[in-house]
């Protein structure tokens, strides 16, 4: 009443008359967050593309041009989510309780994106800077072994194929030259993320980034507690295998293996230990058509997105593989680096499924806000569950690939995928535990952390007299802090939602054997159960939507063979 009546008077000044209008808003927090939303769509939205398109041509070109003009727009973006004034607003309408669940789900994803950034603005800046500086010397990084440069793709290949032990500890300890060049940089990244978390009443920088996430440490690790008490026995049983045949092929005693001799350069990956080489297959098969025609099949074209990405190694791009959506309205990329083999078959199956689980997909009713995966856990599940593909006999010749002998290709490829499962998540322990304790404790001997979790999670065996900054060599500790368990939790997504597809769509009983070749239905399955929804629901909402089951590991568990110790493990 009171506010109505001064309206009436013609005497107020502008001034008293803003007072007014922001006391009114205040007390109508659905009209606060309706503004708040517009304001970041009118004036944030192309900030954020901006970024993304700055980021796309740094990691193509590798340019000093291309990486200050990243950093210039990632600067822009942040000044504009550190407006401490939009943030108090936000965090007013999120404590409200707005009765509209779009709205809250909005206002609650903005409040979080902005959080992080409500730190010292030079701090801000010094961070993006670090960051930048560090990133681009990954991009440009190529091992030297002698005189001699090797692309990544010419390291792994060293690791796969070559018999000769020098030849595979001087590939594998150039590859992690690069950690020794930014060792120093990553330290002061490091000191700087945890202060800004200190600013912002965290006790460091690894607990605030899984409170953006919207998921917490305690919540994390019970659930990795859990998956290396599933995983313990099995992971010791198949690496027992592994370790008999990589002994064998070297000619060296089981206790001379180190880390070269396990092919990948953080035995993340399975050796490809077998008669049988899954890369002969793809010598002569065009990955990108062969993807186009795929998603193509389950009612998921990728076509514009191939036109659109850079997929071939260039100097100065970036060595790894992404995708990216620019502008939350379909222009959606891949970056890659292609060789023809399995790995590179995989990683752009893998890619493309991040590609289809994208603004692509989304209805256009979903807010920008909320135009896009519900967390990165589901969309690394989604790119998962495709990427399995790779490894399958049926889905080649589903496909039209033929395949000199179908049933070893399958043997091993089933043999290599429960190893995959198994590796990759002792793997993902040794980089959540040790983010975890680098940031509660950068100080420490990090050198000595890395190999004590290598040791522990994935029964590697240091290199004698070697007291190198290995870890500073993986670029996510980097580039993407804290988001590597992710991946893992991402695994038990795609277990999940295939099992779901086996059962609900293609009515089989072993979700182990589907291909989805041709079944227009399982992309149906995907867009409504998966796509449909964006961020307007939680990753742990989703998962339940989408499968019928929180998120847990026994699909996962199954897909190796432990069920008994899932059930055991509950």
């Amino acid at each position: 009443m009171l506010f109505r009546l001064l309206f009436r008077s013609t005497a107020l000044s502008p001034l008293l008359l803003c007072s007014l209008a922001a006391m009114a808003r205040a007390q109508d927090p659905a009209a606060e967050a309706k503004r708040l939303i517009s304001d970041h769509v009118r004036r944030i939205r192309p900030l954020e593309i901006e970024v993304g398109k700055r980021w796309w041509e740094a990691s193509v070109t590798g340019s000093e041009a291309a990486f200050q003009s990243k950093q210039e727009a990632e600067n822009r973006l942040d000044r504009a989510l550190a407006d401490h004034q939009r943030f108090v607003k936000l965090s007013a309408c999120d404590r409200a309780g707005l009765e509209d669940k779009l709205l809250r789900r909005q206002i609650r994803v903005l409040r979080l994106q902005a959080l992080p950034k409500q730190i010292d603005p030079e701090l801000l800046e010094q961070m993006t800077a670090r960051s930048n500086a560090i990133e681009k010397r990954f991009n440009v990084f190529r091992a030297k072994v002698g005189k001699r440069e090797l692309a990544d793709s010419e390291v792994r290949k060293i690791l796969k194929e070559s018999q000769d032990p020098q030849e595979r500890q001087a590939a594998w300890e150039a590859s992690k030259q690069v950690g020794a060049e930014i060792e120093q940089d990553l330290r002061a990244l490091v000191a700087m993320r945890n202060k800004a978390a200190a600013q912002l009443g965290f006790t460091d920088y690894h607990a605030l980034l899984l409170e953006v996430n919207e998921q917490s440490q305690s919540q994390v690790l019970s659930l990795f507690d859990e998956l290396d008490r599933l995983t313990r026995e099995p992971f010791a049983k198949a690496k027992k295998e592994i370790d008999a045949k990589l002994a064998a092929n070297y000619g060296i005693a089981v206790d001379e293996l180190r880390p070269w001799h396990y092919q990948d350069p953080f035995f993340q990956e399975a050796p490809a230990i077998y008669e049988t080489s899954l890369d002969a297959a793809y010598a002569n098969v065009d990955i990108p058509g062969l993807c186009r025609k795929f998603y193509a099949g389950i009612g998921l074209p990728v076509d514009d997105v191939l036109k659109r990405s850079d997929l071939y190694e260039k100097p100065g791009k970036s060595p790894h593989a992404f995708c990216t959506d620019i502008d939350r309205e379909g222009d959606v990329r891949v970056l890659a680096n292609i060789v023809p083999n399995e790995y590179w078959m995989g990683t752009m199956l893998h890619e493309l499924g991040h590609a289809v689980y994208s603004s692509k997909n989304m209805p256009k009713s979903v807010p920008y806000v909320l135009r896009c995966e519900s967390h990165i856990l589901t969309t690394e599940g989604v790119a998962m569950m495709f990427e399995r593909f790779s490894k399958s006999a049926r889905w080649l010749e589903q496909m039209g690939v033929s395949v000199d002998d179908p049933a070893a290709f399958s043997a091993t490829g089933e043999k290599m995928r429960r190893n995959k499962l198994l590796i990759f998540s002792r793997w993902c322990q040794v980089m959540l535990r040790f983010e975890q304790a680098m940031y509660r404790n950068p100080d420490q001997d990090l050198n000595a952390l890395w190999w004590d979790l290598a040791e522990k999670y994935q029964l590697l065996k240091r290199p004698a007299d070697r007291n190198a900054p290995d870890y500073a060599s993986k670029i996510h500790i980097v580039v993407a802090p804290v988001y590597y368990h992710n991946y893992m939790m991402g695994e038990l997504f795609a277990c999940q939602v295939n099992q779901a597809i086996a059962r609900d769509v293609l009515k089989v009983k072993d979700p182990k054997t589907v291909s989805y070749v041709g079944r227009k239905d399982v992309g149906e399955f995907m867009k409504q159960r998966v796509f449909a929804p964006g961020r307007t629901m939680s990753w742990d909402e989703l998962t339940k939507f989408a499968t019928g089951e929180r998120l847990n590991p026994r699909a996962f568990a199954a897909d190796f063979g432990g069920e008994k110790a899932a059930a055991q493990s509950k």
